[in-house]
């Protein structure tokens, strides 16, 4: 009876994961081709909509979780979302192929990335996340939002060089004026005449609707199959839940590693860390307290900002993150995740 139950969870789990990651996919999808209907600029579009569509996952398991499953689940979900995305998402895309670190990026995004883990680490040192401290979260990722539409470029929409370096074709002029071209995903956009398809925001409500179904089987799955095992929310959220939201960032990441699109790759692990803090956090926090356990504080906080502190010194050395760099983020994940068992 009870391993019928828990092979029943762990076709739960599996049926969340796959729902997640298309859902994911079609947010992506939609979310990256409005941007560029837009009018915004590649390099800013990876690691602001296509960084936060991703994120979409922890987000929504985050709120599932603060309304439904307990705050401990949703906060293991995203420091152990944080270390996949840098130890196995970026070490796997750096082993497939070495990526070069844009100067913007390494300028203006790494620094947010250090700061929203060290403030969450600060902040949830006296046990708990409160509504102030969501606010904090929120406040600060508002100024990110700033720094970066600040120095966007305005009205520089994406021009036929940053199209091709996104992997996409130009296409010729359009009647209004703009530049028709065909994007990272395959859709026609028209650039400079911030054409918006019907069919990307089909992709973004779809992505919506999957990610809110894939999130809850993926939860109810993965709580049922590890309790099954004497696991506790802290252990569900940091492996079954990180791994499965962090999927998206995976799929983005390894796709542009192979296509030799290395800003995007950074840009999303990058973005995609900033707003799993700021944004998941932040909204969690103002709807409900997080409790932070005490083995959270003594042994995921600091594995959190090892992690982060590490991948931006690799970064900063070389502006690059280089395939025996890449091979020591995924030892070092193996070791946190042995060390969890």
């Amino acid at each position: 009876m009870r391993t019928a139950a828990t092979s029943e969870s762990a076709v739960t789990v599996l049926v969340g994961a796959v729902l997640l990651y298309l859902g994911a996919e079609a947010l992506v999808r939609g979310a990256s081709s409005l941007s560029v209907g837009l009018g915004m600029r590649a390099a800013v579009a990876g690691v602001t909509v296509v960084a936060f569509a991703t994120t979409a996952p922890e987000l929504v398991i985050g709120v599932l979780s603060g309304l439904d499953y307990g705050t401990t689940l949703g906060l293991g979900a995203i420091v152990g979302s944080n270390v996949a995305n840098i130890g196995l998402v970026l070490g796997l895309s750096a082993l497939v192929r070495p990526l070069d670190v844009a100067a913007e990026t390494l300028r203006k995004h790494v620094p947010f990335m250090a700061v929203a883990a060290l403030l969450l680490v600060g902040l949830g040192l006296d046990g708990t996340l409160d509504r102030a401290d969501g606010v904090t979260f929120l406040v600060v990722l508002a100024a990110f939002t700033f720094v970066l539409l600040s120095t966007a470029g305005g009205d520089d929409a994406v021009d036929a060089d940053e199209i091709a370096a996104d992997g996409g074709t130009e296409r010729g002029g359009s009647a209004s004026g703009g530049v028709l071209a065909r994007g990272r995903l395959g859709t026609e956009v028209a650039v400079y005449g911030r054409r918006v398809r019907p069919a990307d925001v089909a992709f973004v409500l779809v992505g919506l609707a999957l990610l809110l179904v894939g999130a809850q089987r993926l939860i109810e799955g993965g709580r049922t199959t590890l309790y099954y095992l004497g696991a506790t929310d802290r252990f569900v959220g940091l492996t079954v839940l990180a791994f499965g939201t962090s999927l998206p960032e995976l799929a983005a990441s390894l796709v542009s590693a192979v296509r030799g699109e290395a800003e995007f790759s950074v840009g999303n692990v990058v973005g995609s860390n900033i707003y799993n803090v700021l944004a998941v956090l932040g909204v969690l926090a103002i709807i409900t307290p997080v409790t932070v356990p005490a083995s959270t504080g003594s042994f995921d906080f600091p594995m959190l900002v090892a992690f982060t502190l590490g991948v931006v010194a690799i970064m900063a050395r070389g502006a690059e993150v280089s395939r025996v760099d890449g091979a020591v983020l995924v030892g070092g994940y193996c070791c946190f995740f042995y060390l969890l068992l």
